[in-house]
């Protein structure tokens, strides 16, 4: 059973609050430690939040204790353009090396780290990966199954409160390629809301934004869609039914 110190925790970790995490974390509890079964810097990361006060509640974990444990993904994490060089001078080859997180969304397996900075939509440690050299297209790992292998730019078509639209268009000015296909992905892997899903690219994945379980903005889904299609050169409709009538009907 959780105590209360780290029911309070777990719930500044979901609204994202890094005051209420603090207070949290000084209230005896160590940064450290496991609940459940997991840190509460790995709450954090695996939660389905997605807000700009991430990097700020990272922070006050580290402050009290609290280890990511890999330099450059925890400079990534804390949107840190100036550290996120450091490492990468120190060693280049970290912008290709492989690391695999749990994700509550597009999965983050054998990715990069660009692909964490597209996730997260973190847009100052993204335009600094892509300045020292990251790969745009970078593709990530595949599952037993042959499922992933998407680039950074899935990761920002379809997110929680349309939160990683500004990489998303970052990433395109970097000249992402729009017409990506992977055969499919599993999105939120081992959480009730897991879906599998097939013949991909970045438009038709930003579509599935539009699925229930997904519980993204409308309009947000087809302003996306509607930066995808003009970047690919494509014609972009007129939208006439956004929102849907059929499903705003009492």
């Amino acid at each position: 059973m959780r105590s209360e110190p780290e029911q309070a925790l777990l719930v500044a970790v979901e609204l994202h609050d890094p005051n209420k995490i603090r207070v949290a974390l000084q209230s005896g509890l160590d940064a450290r430690q496991p609940i459940d079964g997991r840190t509460p810097i790995d709450w954090l990361t695996e939660m389905y939040t997605r807000s700009p006060r991430f990097s700020q509640c990272l922070a006050v974990m580290i402050e009290e204790g609290g280890e990511v444990g890999h330099p450059a993904l925890e400079a990534v994490l804390l949107d840190d353009p100036a550290w996120i060089e450091s490492c990468v001078r120190s060693n280049p080859q970290v912008l290709h090396n492989r690391l695999t997180r749990v994700c509550a969304y597009t999965p983050l397996d054998d990715a990069t780290l660009l692909h964490v900075a597209a996730e997260f939509g973190l847009t100052r440690s993204a335009a600094k990966l892509l300045e020292l050299g990251a790969e745009v297209d970078a593709r990530a790992g595949l599952n037993a199954q042959g499922l992933g292998g998407q680039t950074p730019l899935f990761h920002t078509v379809n997110s929680n409160r349309n939160h990683c639209e500004p990489v998303m268009r970052l990433l395109l000015d970097a000249g992402a390629g729009v017409d990506a296909r992977v055969d499919g992905l599993v999105w939120g892997k081992g959480l009730e809301w897991e879906t599998v899903l097939f013949d991909l690219t970045p438009v038709s994945y930003s579509l599935m934004g539009l699925l229930p379980q997904f519980h993204r903005d409308e309009r947000a889904i087809y302003e996306n869609v509607a930066t995808l299609l003009h970047a690919a050169g494509r014609r972009v409709p007129v939208w006439k039914n956004i929102p849907n009538r059929y499903l705003r009907r009492p």
